[in-house]
C-alpha cells in the first residue's frame, strides 16, 4: 500500500534521504515500495539499490504536481514504463506548461488520481485508478454509486516519519515558499499522518474495503520495473561496430605516434599494442573515438584545449591528439587510467577555452541526439550555516542578528528562535536542496536518455539529467568531462593577436620543442611568469624558485607539490630539502630508491603509490589502482578496502620483507595517498604553462593583451597592465578613434578597451563603434556629439576618462562643449555625408587650471586603477633603503622599503592566529615578497590596497629572499586638486582585502 512515498528529492518537501526511507519501510514490515517523488526521478536508482538489499520489491514513479496541486502519481509496470514517464515529465519540463488534467494513454504505466479527482465525474481508462488514504475514507459515502468507485486503490503516503521532521517538512515549505512560518498555509504543507504506519494497522483501517485492497495488489503484482546497472550504457560503436572501431582507432593511434614519436621504438609500439588490447576489452573504443571526434571538430574551428587528469596516461591519447602529455617520458600507467580490475568508468576531462565551450557541447548535442546527450547534474545541498541562515528567514530574524549567532555561537542559546534553529538545522545538514550542473559532466547514451531519466532544462539550454555523476558511473555510464578554463582563452587570443600584428602562424602544441627552448627556460628560471597558467601565483612563484625550476619535469613536480595537503604535511619542505640534497637519503629498502629516486623517496603523485604497490608488494598494476582510489577514500567504508590491506601484507610476507618493514611502507602509502596528486595531471597544468611560457618569452605583449582581455587571472587588470609596462608596452586609456570593447594592441602600444570604464552603458559602445565602424573616424568633438546618440551623463564619463584626448582640449573645456551642445535635449542630427566637418561651437573660455593628478583620480574612479605609477599619489617622497636587486646582499639586515601592495593571503599559524604573506611592487616596479607573523598583523593590520611604508629584515628560505615585515603603514596620498585640500589616506584607489 505504499505506493506514495518521498524522499529528501522531493526538494524542499520530503525529509527522509533514500536509505531512511527503505529502512523504515523494512521496520514496518513493508515488501512492497513505490518511490514517487515529485517531478523528478534523482533517487529513482539509489532507492533500487537499497531495496535490493533490503529484499524489498522497488516500485518506482513519479507525482505529478503542477506547484502544489497533485494531478497524478505514475508507477511505471516496466523500464518502457519509466521511459514513458520520463518522456512526459521532460516534456512539460522543457515547455513549462502545467501538467494536464488528465494522465496522458500510458501503455506501461499506472496513473493514480487523488480522491478529488471524483469530483469532475471521471471516466477511467484501463491504466488510471483513484488512490485513496485512509484518513480520507470517511469522505468517501457521497462517491458510493459512482462507476469510478470499482476502480479505488488502498494507499498510503510517507513524507515524514515523526512529529520532529513534520515540524522539519513544514520548515523546508516556509523556505521554498519564501514565507514566514507563520504565514504558511495548510493546504501547502502535507497531513501531518503521511508517516510510516505498520502493514497490520494499515490492513486494519482498511478492513471495510477488501476491494481496495485487491486493485492496490493488483496493481503491485503488475508493477515488475527491472535494472541492470552492469551493462554499458555509453554509446556503443562510433562507426557500424566494434571491430571497426577498434580498426580505426588502431590507424588513428598509428598515424599519430609517427608524429609523436620515432615509429621504430619497440617500447612505444608494445605500449600501444597493451594499451588497445585492454581498450578492446573493455569496450572503450567508441568513448576514444567520440573524444577525439569532439576535438577535431574544436580542431577545424580553430579552437585550442588541454586534456588532462588520468586520460593523460595513455599513449593512445598522446598519439591521437587528446593530450598533449607523453606518458613514456613521465613513466606513467596506463592503469591509472583504465584496467580491467577498475570496476568504476574512466573519464577524459578536456578544457576549452571558456567562450568556446558553449559551441563544443552544442556540436556534442548536434552529433550525437539531443535524447541521448544531456549534461550531468549535482546537487546543491544545504550546509550548516546556510541551514540556519534559511531558518532565519522562516522566524523572522534579521540578518545582523544572525551574523552574530554564527560569529558567536554561545549567544544563540539566549534566544528562543535560534535554540528552535539549531535545533532543526542539523536535521538540513546536506539534504538536497535543488538540482544544478556539474562542472563539465555529458553522458552520451546508446538508447534514449529517458530509459533512465527525465531531462531537466537549464537557463543555457543544455538540458540535466535528474541525478549526480556518482548514479551515473553506479549505473554504467562513462561521462565526458567538457571544460572551461580562462588560461585557454589568453593562450588562443594571444595566437591571434600574434598573427594579426605579426603574420606569424604558431603551432601552440609544439610543446615538444618549447621544453627545448633555451629562452624559455631562462624565462622559467627567471620566474617571469605572471600571466602564465598556474605558475604565476606568488606561492608558486616562490616554489619554482626555491627549487631553481627551468625544466618540465621539475614543473611537473612543483605542480602536485604546491596543493595545500602537501605543504601542510611538510612533505613539501622536505622535498624541496631532498631536490637539494639528493644524495644524503635514506631508504627504508633498495627497491624504494629504485621507485623513486626521481622524486627523492617522497610520494609527491598518485602514480607514486601505485609504483610501490606494484614494485614494491608486487600487486598487480590494476589492484595497485584499486588501492590508490581506496587512499584516496573511495572504498574505505567497503569491503574492499580490507581485501587490499590484506593483499599488501600478504604479498610482503611473500617477498621476505619483515612485518615491520611492511607496516612503514604502509604508514608512508596511507599518509601520501591521502593528498598526493595525479602526475598526469600535474603534467597536463605544466603542458599548459609551457605553452603560456613560449607566448610570453616571444611575444609578450600579444601575450598579457589576451591576458587582460579574458580577466580571471590571478591578479587584477591593473597589475597585468604594470607587466606590460615592464615589458616595454606604452599603455593607453580608451581613445574615441582607437580603442575597441577589447583591449587591442598596435606595435607597442596597448589600448585600453571600453569593458574597462564603470558606469559606461555597454549600448552607449555599441553606438560608437558602429558609427565608426560605418562612417569612419571621428574628426573632432563636434563631430562626435553629432553622430553618436548619447546623454550628457554618459558623454561626461567619456570625457573624464580621456576619450578626446587626441583632439587638442583639455577636459574642463570639453566639459564646458558638453553642456553647451547637449543643453535643453539637444540629439545629434541624422549624419549626411558633407563636404565639411561639424565646427566647434565658439566659446571664450578663461584660462583653466590642470594639474596631471586630476587625471590619476579619473582613471581610478572609473577604471580601478590608474595607467600611471601609483608612486606619484604619494604625499610624501619615496626613499627606499635598498633596492630589490640588492635584497640577497642584506640577509639578516634591517631594510625600509616602499611597497604597492599586490596581493594578500591570510592563514592560520599552527597556535591559531591570523599571519600574512603580502606580494608589492617598489618604486622601480619590481616584486617582493612580505611575511607578516601574527604579532606584526595585530599591531599592524592591513588597511586595503595602496602603498606601504615596510619596515623589517632580509629572510632568506631555499635562496628565496623575502622581508619579514617588523612594522608597516599605510602611505597618505596627494588629494585630488578638484576637491579636497588634505593628504589622504584611503582614496578610492583603495579597497578592503578580505581575510
Amino acid at each position: 500500500m505504499y505506493l506514495n512515498c518521498h524522499s529528501h528529492f522531493s526538494f524542499n518537501y520530503g525529509t527522509l534521504s533514500i536509505k531512511d526511507l527503505v529502512a523504515r519501510a523494512k521496520a514496518a514490515g513493508c515488501r512492497n515500495l513505490a518511490l514517487t517523488d515529485i517531478n523528478t526521478t534523482s533517487g529513482l536508482f539509489d532507492f533500487i539499490k537499497e531495496c535490493k538489499k533490503a529484499d524489498i520489491k522497488a516500485i518506482v514513479g513519479v507525482e505529478f504536481r503542477n506547484s502544489d496541486e497533485v494531478k497524478y502519481t505514475v508507477l511505471a509496470k516496466n523500464q518502457n514504463g519509466l521511459h514513458e514517464i520520463n518522456r512526459f515529465l521532460s516534456e512539460y519540463l522543457a515547455s513549462g506548461k502545467p501538467y494536464p488534467q488528465k494522465a496522458p494513454p500510458f501503455r506501461d504505466s499506472f496513473a493514480i488520481y487523488p480522491m478529488s479527482y471524483f469530483e469532475s465525474n471521471p471516466t477511467l481508462d484501463e491504466h488510471e485508478y483513484i488512490g485513496v488514504r485512509f484518513w480520507e475514507l470517511t469522505r468517501l459515502f457521497k462517491f458510493q454509486k459512482h462507476p469510478a468507485i470499482q476502480k479505488v486503490l488502498a494507499i498510503h503516503t510517507v513524507t515524514f516519519h515523526d512529529k520532529i521532521t513534520f515540524n522539519l517538512h513544514r520548515l523546508l515549505r516556509a523556505i521554498s515558499k519564501n514565507v514566514l512560518l507563520s504565514k504558511l498555509p495548510k493546504n501547502e504543507e502535507a497531513c501531518p499522518d503521511e508517516i510510516f504506519v505498520d502493514i497490520p494497522t494499515l490492513i486494519d483501517k482498511f478492513t471495510d474495503y477488501r476491494m481496495f485492497m485487491k486493485n492496490t495488489a493488483l496493481v503491485i503484482n503488475h508493477c515488475n520495473f527491472e535494472f541492470n546497472t552492469h551493462t554499458d550504457k555509453n554509446k556503443r560503436f562510433y562507426t557500424k561496430n566494434k571491430e571497426t572501431d577498434m580498426e580505426f582507432l588502431r590507424k588513428l593511434t598509428l598515424d599519430g605516434a609517427s608524429n609523436r614519436y620515432d615509429i621504430t621504438n619497440a617500447e612505444v609500439i608494445r605500449r600501444i599494442d597493451k594499451e588497445l588490447e585492454i581498450i578492446s576489452q573493455m569496450n572503450f573504443a567508441a568513448y576514444f573515438l567520440m573524444t577525439w571526434d569532439i576535438i577535431n571538430y574544436a580542431r577545424s574551428r580553430g579552437y585550442f584545449h588541454v586534456g588532462r587528469g588520468s586520460g593523460a596516461n595513455s599513449i593512445v591519447a598522446y598519439c591521437i591528439g587528446i593530450t598533449d602529455v607523453d606518458p613514456i617520458e613521465l613513466n606513467l600507467f596506463f592503469e591509472r587510467f583504465i584496467n580491467p580490475e577498475r570496476t568504476s568508468p574512466p573519464d577524459f576531462d578536456i578544457d576549452f577555452s571558456w567562450d568556446e565551450r558553449d559551441e563544443i557541447i552544442q556540436y556534442i548535442f548536434k552529433r550525437y541526439g539531443k535524447e541521448h546527450v544531456c549534461l550531468l547534474a549535482t546537487y546543491n545541498t544545504f550546509q550548516r550555516n546556510s541551514a540556519i541562515r534559511e531558518l532565519a528567514k522562516v522566524f523572522g530574524l534579521p540578518k545582523p542578528e544572525v551574523d552574530m549567532y554564527l560569529r558567536y555561537p554561545e549567544r544563540a542559546q539566549s534566544n528562543e528562535y535560534m535554540r528552535y534553529i539549531l535545533k532543526y538545522a542539523p536535521l538540513m545538514d546536506e539534504m538536497p536542496n535543488n538540482l544544478s550542473i556539474h562542472a563539465g559532466g555529458i553522458l552520451i547514451s546508446e538508447e534514449p536518455l529517458f530509459n533512465y531519466t527525465a531531462l531537466q532544462p537549464m537557463p543555457k539550454g543544455f538540458p540535466i539529467c535528474q541525478w549526480d555523476m556518482y548514479v551515473a558511473e553506479e549505473i554504467g555510464f562513462a561521462k565526458f568531462d567538457v571544460l572551461s578554463q580562462r588560461g585557454l582563452g589568453h593562450i588562443k587570443m594571444a595566437v591571434d593577436l600574434v598573427r594579426d600584428n605579426h603574420r606569424i602562424n604558431i603551432d601552440i602544441h609544439q610543446v615538444h620543442k618549447f621544453k627545448k627552448d633555451e629562452n624559455i627556460r631562462k624565462q622559467l628560471q627567471a620566474n617571469e611568469t605572471m600571466g602564465c597558467f598556474y605558475i604565476e601565483s606568488p606561492a608558486m612563484r616562490q616554489l619554482m624558485w626555491k627549487l631553481r625550476c627551468d625544466n618540465y619535469l621539475t614543473l611537473v613536480a612543483a605542480s602536485s607539490i604546491i596543493r595545500p595537503g602537501v605543504a601542510s604535511s611538510g612533505m613539501m619542505k622536505a622535498y624541496i630539502e631532498r631536490h637539494h640534497d639528493p644524495h644524503n637519503i635514506q631508504y627504508l629498502h633498495p627497491r624504494m630508491k629504485d621507485l623513486l629516486e626521481d622524486t627523492y623517496g617522497v610520494m609527491i603523485y598518485q602514480e607514486d603509490v601505485i609504483k610501490v604497490a606494484h614494485g614494491f608488494a608486487k600487486m598487480t598494476l590494476g589492484e595497485a589502482d584499486m588501492l590508490r582510489r581506496a587512499m584516496s577514500g573511495k572504498y574505505r567504508a567497503r569491503m574492499e578496502f580490507q581485501k587490499i590491506v590484506d593483499k599488501w601484507f600478504a604479498n610482503c610476507r611473500a617477498e621476505g620483507y619483515s612485518d615491520e618493514l611492511a607496516k612503514e611502507v604502509w604508514r608512508q602509502v596511507e599518509s601520501f595517498a591521502g593528498y598526493s596528486f595525479s602526475k598526469a595531471h600535474s603534467a597536463s597544468y605544466a603542458v599548459e604553462s609551457y605553452q603560456s611560457l613560449y607566448l610570453k618569452t616571444y611575444f609578450p605583449l600579444e601575450f598579457i593583451t589576451a591576458v587582460i582581455n579574458n580577466f580571471g587571472g590571478f591578479y587584477r587588470t591593473e597589475f597585468y597592465i604594470h607587466e606590460a609596462k615592464r615589458c616595454g608596452a606604452t599603455i593607453e586609456v580608451p581613445d574615441i578613434n582607437e580603442s575597441n570593447m577589447l583591449t587591442g594592441i598596435k606595435g607597442k602600444t596597448i589600448w585600453l578597451g571600453w569593458i574597462h570604464i564603470k558606469s559606461l552603458e555597454v549600448k552607449i559602445v555599441k553606438n560608437i563603434l558602429d558609427e565608426r565602424n560605418q562612417k569612419g573616424r571621428f574628426l573632432s568633438f563636434a563631430d562626435f556629439a553629432h553622430r553618436v546618440p548619447i546623454g550628457l551623463e554618459q558623454l561626461i564619463v567619456l570625457i573624464r576618462v580621456g576619450a578626446f584626448r587626441n583632439f587638442g582640449m583639455t577636459k574642463k573645456e570639453l566639459l564646458w562643449e558638453a553642456h553647451l551642445l547637449l543643453h535643453n535635449n539637444f540629439k545629434p542630427s541624422a549624419y549626411k555625408e558633407a563636404l565639411f566637418e561639424y565646427l566647434e561651437p565658439e566659446s571664450h573660455l578663461p584660462a583653466l587650471s590642470y594639474d596631471p593628478l586630476e587625471d590619476m583620480y579619473d582613471e581610478i574612479e572609473f577604471l580601478d586603477f590608474t595607467v600611471g605609477s601609483p608612486f606619484d599619489l604619494c604625499a610624501e617622497p619615496v626613499a627606499d633603503t635598498c633596492t630589490i636587486d640588492k635584497l640577497h646582499e642584506m640577509l639578516g639586515q634591517p631594510v625600509n622599503i616602499y611597497g604597492y601592495l599586490i596581493t594578500w593571503k591570510s592563514i592560520r599559524a599552527k597556535n591559531g592566529q591570523l599571519m600574512g604573506f603580502g606580494y608589492f611592487y617598489d618604486y622601480s616596479g619590481k616584486f617582493f615578497d612580505t611575511v607578516h607573523f601574527p604579532k606584526t598583523v595585530e599591531k599592524y593590520p592591513l588597511r586595503g590596497s595602496g602603498i606601504y611604508h615596510l619596515c623589517g629584515k632580509v629572510v632568506e628560505d631555499f635562496g628565496f629572499y623575502s622581508i619579514e615585515v617588523e612594522a608597516m603603514r599605510k602611505v597618505e596620498l596627494k588629494p585630488d586638486p578638484r576637491s579636497v585640500s588634505e593628504p589622504i589616506s584611503d582614496a578610492s584607489l583603495a579597497f578592503v582585502i578580505s581575510d
